[in-house]
């Protein structure tokens, strides 16, 4: 076609769409389905033998069935379709990667496509030539992504690159443009930067035809409102895509109407092309069908039309002519949308939208992501740290930084490969991707690297005319191909500018060449007119601030709309090493040249100072260099700067009379009182003092231990006290660590001796650790040197490290009840290796009992049961003592023995399981109130306020966790604790107040109702009211322990009606977290040596999970109907003196764990929270809380306990399982 044709056609959608509401066709898949076609239909006789399956390729219709294709784009044009879509939208050569065809077929398919849609397009155009109809050509997004990682331990990776998208992009583009279509539709753009490599491609193919191809872009956006896989906003990604010429800008897909509609308003007013809807017939169902019928449908989008957000309306998903045909009819005659002018301003993007307005700012760009700039940050690049690197990134942007300036440009370092991995890691991180980045490099292909591994709207830094106007040119080009803004350098072909008429010659000259022959907009270029060092004592050199200045003020007159930007730091390199010279010259600078017009810097935020608090003397001097306004103006600075000095100020009000003593009297007084703010100072004087830092830790810094150690044991002190002496003591000790290295490496001195090495683990499955790390500080606080392997430990590497690390002993945690099977395996394991090393038991559901009975017979050696942190240096200190290990371990067996016997003599009367099924809790259900919820599906909350959760914290529990009995709040009056006590809840509230006021804790929960009813002990649980299709079946478990006065015998099931009765009843479930962003918190407390504020943040995160349990119970009763009458206090809701109950899989009610798996399958757990389970099914993060919500006014919590091997056999049948998979998880209850 000619270019004036296209042009033509350009010219006919402009008025079309200006006049009228034009229709697109629905959904192609839904008329497929109704076409019932079998596997062998769809492959037809040339697929026949093909070597996978086809049934979900429907695109090969168009090769084996195009009449039928063309049948439906008929449906839909009799409907109304003003527009319809070839079938074409997988037919792409990466789509077609997992069906294995041949390449070469991608060509045919989309011509084929093509042909079926123009052949019924043609004739609807024939019949009424005043109402012509269109062929967009559909281009799916293929299953690959390059805005995030789909490998979840490696972020950087990407299943495909830009350039083989663009190729494979490039390809289908051609074909359909070939076949016949009018316009070009990639669709369903769920990764942004996916789509720029398709718009890339899209451009290649104009260039090379010298047409301009009409462009739809249809995006899809989750309900949060960001692109549904690379989390961009909508103006963000709109950003993202505004350089290409595009007709329209849309959405379809993943949401129906409804929730479609604020995102939609929100790209009518950010976009200047045409605007696009093709919703899905709302969300799917449970059983993936879409409700939503024609006539709802029209009246929703009919609001689109009414409030002038639509040019272009149409179907998704579920989307059928009949839906088409209601929306012709509900917006026939309503004004479309008038394309609207955006004012011209500069617009970037990192997954969240930046604006640099008239008004806004001087806008900061980090520079410590700089190889050339930061020397940290060039030797974790060299070392491929790059999670340290990229907490380089992450401190520029809380630090302040609007946009981050990337530089990989070492003579060490692959720098295209480098920027690439950087970017796709940063993308990664939610925080950091909010910000555009600046790509920063003097190497056109590490720049281009870069522009192929951003989404956003980024700035490339940078390109000058040094190679001529014709690379100029190039270079500007594929910037704007790519979707960036450029920064130009003032550099032509004669070489760096220094001078003012040259800064602003170069600048207007490329200027003029961006705009005028390129097209690029003035908001788009950002000059750099060189910020260049003063004070160097070279007198040529004396007027580069003054020069940079007015040259940006002439530049900001002569090209308008562009912007100015520039290095900040360079001005000082003459005062390197001389901070407060170095931020005064800065800030000086930045004051002056933001008055001229300097828009944004590179700046080290960390190297400002407030302009107006520069002592007068240093700014004098400083802005008589920078102004060049007397000739010794360098000399004066410089002989100034030799008398600036940091001071620093010692807080008032402090008892500090302990200060007069002596060191070691200080170092003592510090440990016992938890103080640390001085101990760097104290323990530096006492290595002046001291021959070997190995005799400050063995003497005064083990003495004060000592002591603390005795008050522990003696009452005197508690946990939360040692904790704090721990983390003064750890300052201390990292303070000393490198003076003894150095003392190692020159004397080849003994190493520091310890009382012993104890091994701590968590075990496989398992992820709670707030108990271990509290016996690691306690011992450790003891002199034992403490081998911590964290959470989650195979049995494999626990025995792997203890062989290595020579240890004394091996001590085992779990909070869970398949960790108490763990523990046995790795009993078992170490019986079989040969191992003679004591073990240690410990953990909230570990016992004495289960320790004698299920774990010490399967090891030879030492296992024993430790109750508390308060017992285990008791513990330890005897296994090691060669005077007392023997008749302790002797005692210790003998006593496990005795509880063993005790165990296997004991009267337990196990009800048979068909006796105790006949009598179960009954209840008249017909007299029962059976409430219906006020909504039957999910709900979820994102982001819940901490503080709004803290009133709702049981601290009873809190204080148990550091051994502190007592019920809060009469603790506080307790003689012996509640000083501690009080100290530690004081604590606690100060910690809270920061984690809700920094947002340093991210609470979700997910919460739902369905129908149900009870078969037996099973609950079945309905995907809607018709309870014809079971969503899922929960298995429960009875009691059959018959204890004294027992007459009934419950199972959770006998809470719900029972099917037989045709009774309408209703269950619920919920999971809840506020533990995202415990762990790195809590590492970063660890990393400081402060293991108090650690654990300390990881029991209140327990609080709060538990808080928000009960506080989503509330609500949940609340929707349910009967909790509306509710008005208890605090202290009654934790005592649960309301209706219904929330039982959790794993605790007594229902032990078995799998059943957890269920639960999180039914509501969506881990992809609404975030909460995932273990292979042991416990929960992480580890602070969250799931379970299921039941109604019943006499529901109660109960204990199955023992169960006999019937009911198992039973429950095997029913989880259709082996009895041997239920006996492995249901060890601790089994009564045979």
């Amino acid at each position: 076609m000619s270019t004036a044709a296209e042009s033509n056609k350009m010219q006919m959608f402009e008025d079309l769409l200006s006049r009228r509401i034009l229709l697109l066709d629905g959904a192609m898949g839904t008329m497929v389905q109704a076409l019932k076609l079998d596997e062998t239909a769809i492959r037809g006789k040339r697929f026949a033998k093909h070597d996978r399956d086809l049934g979900n390729f429907i695109d090969i219709l168009c090769l084996t069935h195009p009449e039928k294709v063309t049948d439906i784009h008929r449906h839909y044009f009799h409907a109304g379709a003003d527009i319809v879509e070839t079938n074409s939208f997988g037919a792409s050569l990466v789509g077609m990667e997992e069906f294995n065809l041949p390449p070469e077929l991608a060509d045919e398919i989309n011509h084929a496509a093509a042909e079926c849609a123009r052949r019924a397009a043609d004739e609807y155009t024939k019949r009424d030539p005043s109402r012509p109809r269109f062929v967009a050509g559909s281009i799916g997004p293929t299953t690959k992504q390059t805005a995030i990682s789909t490998k979840v331990d490696d972020p950087a990776y990407r299943g495909i690159t830009f350039d083989q998208l663009a190729e494979s992009y490039y390809g289908q583009a051609k074909a359909l443009v070939e076949g016949g279509v009018d316009l070009l539709m990639p669709e369903t753009a769920i990764d942004t930067l996916n789509l720029k490599a398709c718009l890339f491609a899209i451009h290649r193919l104009m260039d090379e035809t010298a047409t301009h191809i009409p462009v739809m872009v249809s995006t899809t956006f989750a309900q949060s409102g960001a692109t549904f896989v690379s989390g961009q906003t909508v103006e963000a990604m709109w950003n993202s895509i505004s350089h290409f010429p595009l007709l329209s800008v849309g959405m379809n897909c993943a949401l129906g109407p409804t929730i479609m509609r604020p995102f939609l308003e929100e790209l009518s007013n950010v976009s200047n092309c045409f605007v696009s809807a093709h919703p899905n017939a709302g969300l799917p169902n449970e059983m993936g069908q879409y409700d939503l019928d024609p006539a709802g449908m029209a009246s929703q989008v009919r609001g689109f039309a009414e409030n002038g957000w639509v040019n272009i309306l149409g179907g998704c998903c579920g989307t059928t002519p009949e839906h088409i045909s209601a929306i012709y009819d509900a917006v026939e005659g309503i004004k479309p949308r008038q394309k609207q002018q955006i004012t011209p301003l500069t617009r970037l993007s990192g997954t969240q939208p930046l604006t640099l307005r008239e008004d806004a700012n001087f806008l900061m760009i980090g520079e410590r992501t700089n190889v050339t700039g930061s020397r940290k940050f060039a030797r974790l690049i060299r070392e491929e740290s790059f999670e340290e690197a990229v907490e380089v990134a992450r401190d520029q942007v809380q630090g302040g930084a609007s946009v981050i300036d990337i530089n990989m440009d070492d003579a060490l370092l692959d720098g295209a490969e480098a920027m690439t991995k950087y970017l796709r890691l940063i993308a990664g991180e939610t925080d950091i991707s909010a910000v555009p980045v600046m790509i920063d490099s003097s190497k056109w292909e590490v720049l281009e690297a870069g522009l192929k591994s951003v989404q956003g709207k980024a700035i490339v830094n940078s390109i000058s005319l040094k190679d001529g106007e014709e690379e100029f040119l190039r270079r500007g080009k594929l910037i704007r191909r790519y979707g960036a803004a450029a920064v130009v350098m003032a550099f032509d072909e004669k070489g760096q500018a220094t001078e003012i008429d040259d800064k602003v010659r170069i600048c207007k000259r490329a200027f003029d060449i961006l705009t005028e022959q390129l097209g690029f907009p003035a908001e788009d270029i950002i000059f750099d007119p060189n910020i260049l060092t003063v004070a160097t004592g070279i007198e040529e050199h004396d007027n580069y601030a003054i020069n940079f200045i007015e040259a940006t003020r002439q530049i900001k007159q002569l090209c308008p709309g562009a912007k100015v930007s520039g290095g900040v730091s360079n001005i000082s390199f003459s005062f390197r090493g001389n901070n407060p010279v170095r931020e005064a010259m800065h800030s000086a600078f930045l004051f002056h040249a933001i008055q001229a017009g300097l828009d944004m810097g590179i700046v080290n935020a960390g190297q400002l100072e407030v302009y107006e608090e520069i002592p007068k003397d240093l700014l004098e001097r400083v802005e008589d260099v920078l102004f060049n306004r007397r000739p010794d103006a360098t000399d004066r600075l410089l002989e100034f700067a030799e008398t600036v000095k940091s001071t620093t100020k010692r807080t008032s009000g402090e008892n500090l009379a302990w200060r007069d003593g002596s060191v070691e009297e200080r170092l003592k007084h510090a440990l016992i009182k938890g103080l640390d703010k001085y101990i760097e100072e104290d323990t530096e004087e006492a290595r002046q003092k001291y021959d070997r830092c190995l005799h400050i830790i063995e003497g005064p810094l083990m003495d004060g231990m000592s002591t603390i150690g005795d008050l522990f044991g003696d009452g005197k002190m508690f946990l939360p006290q040692v904790v704090k002496s721990a983390r003064v003591m750890k300052k201390s000790v990292g303070y000393l660590t490198p003076f003894m290295e150095q003392e190692k490496a020159e004397s080849s001195a003994e190493a520091q001796s310890s009382r012993g090495k104890i091994l701590l683990a968590t075990v496989k499955g398992d992820v709670h650790d707030i108990g271990k790390n509290i016996v690691g500080v306690v011992l450790a606080c003891n002199n034992y040197e403490i081998i911590d392997l964290g959470v989650m430990v195979s049995a494999e590497k626990i025995l792997e490290a203890a062989a290595k690390e020579s240890v004394s002993i091996i001590g085992l945690s779990g909070l869970i009840t398949p960790s108490l099977d763990e523990m046995v395996h790795v009993a078992k394991e170490m019986q079989r290796l040969g191992m003679t090393t004591p073990l240690l038991i410990g953990g909230a559901t570990t016992s004495e009992k289960h320790t004698a009975v299920k774990i010490a017979p399967q090891y030879d050696h030492a296992i024993v049961h430790v109750l508390d942190a308060s017992r285990s240096v008791g513990v330890v200190e005897k296994l090691l003592s060669k005077e007392h290990q023997e008749g302790y371990i002797s005692a210790n067996r003998t006593k496990q023995q005795e509880i063993a016997e005790n165990y296997e003599a004991r009267q337990v009367k196990l009800r048979p399981y068909a006796e105790a099924l006949e009598n179960r809790f009954v209840c008249d259900w017909r007299a029962s109130e059976l409430p219906k919820p006020d909504f039957l599906g999910i709900r979820t909350l994102r982001d819940y306020p901490i503080d709004s959760l803290i009133p709702y914290i049981d601290w009873s529990p809190f204080f148990m966790a550091w051994e502190l009995k007592g019920k809060f709040p009469k603790i506080f009056e307790d003689s012996y604790v509640g000083t501690v006590a009080k100290e530690l809840h004081t604590h606690a509230t100060e910690m809270l107040e920061r984690l809700a006021s920094e947002n340093l804790l991210k609470a979700h929960a997910t919460y739902g109702f369905w129908p149900a009813a009870s078969v037996g002990d099973d609950i079945l649980v309905y995907s809607d009211e018709n309870r014809d299709d079971v969503a899922m079946k929960f298995c429960m478990l009875r009691q059959q322990w018959e204890r004294r006065g027992q007459e009934q015998f419950r199972s959770l099931a006998d809470y719900v009606a029972p099917a037989d009765t045709d009774l309408k009843d209703y269950v619920g479930a919920f999971v809840v977290t506020a533990g995202h962003g415990v762990e790195e918190l809590a590492q970063k407390f660890k990393d400081e040596k402060d293991d108090y504020n650690a654990i300390l943040l990881q029991a209140i995160a327990d609080r709060l999970a538990e808080a928000f349990a009960e506080k989503l119970h509330q609500q949940a009763r609340n929707d349910w109907g009967f909790g509306r009458e509710e008005s208890f206090t605090n202290d009654e809701l934790i005592d649960e003196k309301y209706r219904g109950i929330r039982p959790a899989p794993g605790y007594p009610a229902c032990p078995d764990h799998t059943e957890k798996q269920k639960l999180f399958e039914l509501i969506g757990a881990e992809e609404r929270t975030g909460v995932s389970l273990t292979e042991s099914f416990a929960m992480w993060p580890a602070a969250s809380v799931s379970g299921f919500y039941f109604a019943h006014p006499q529901a109660r919590y109960f204990a199955v306990d023992r169960i006999t091997k019937d009911q198992v056999e039973n429950y095997a049948v029913r989880k259709e399982t082996s009895v041997e998979e239920v006996e492995r998880w249901l060890a601790p209850n089994l009564g045979y």
